[in-house]
């Protein structure tokens, strides 16, 4: 059964990939390389958040 750390990291993880992927959409849309190097970032951070959390388990 999951318990809250593992939890906590997975909610976390995908907030971040939420996050990350808009900044890379708005970056994409307007034409800005370091937002969407920043949201390519984001995104990747958390991935391994969610791994993380799934090794928790």
């Amino acid at each position: 059964m999951a318990n809250n750390d593992s939890t906590s990291d997975k909610v976390k993880g995908n907030v971040n990939k939420t996050k990350g992927e808009v900044k890379d959409q708005t970056g994409n849309i307007t034409n800005n390389k370091d937002l969407q190097r920043e949201g390519k970032k984001d995104k990747a951070k958390g991935k391994v958040q969610e791994e993380v959390g799934k090794w928790k388990d």
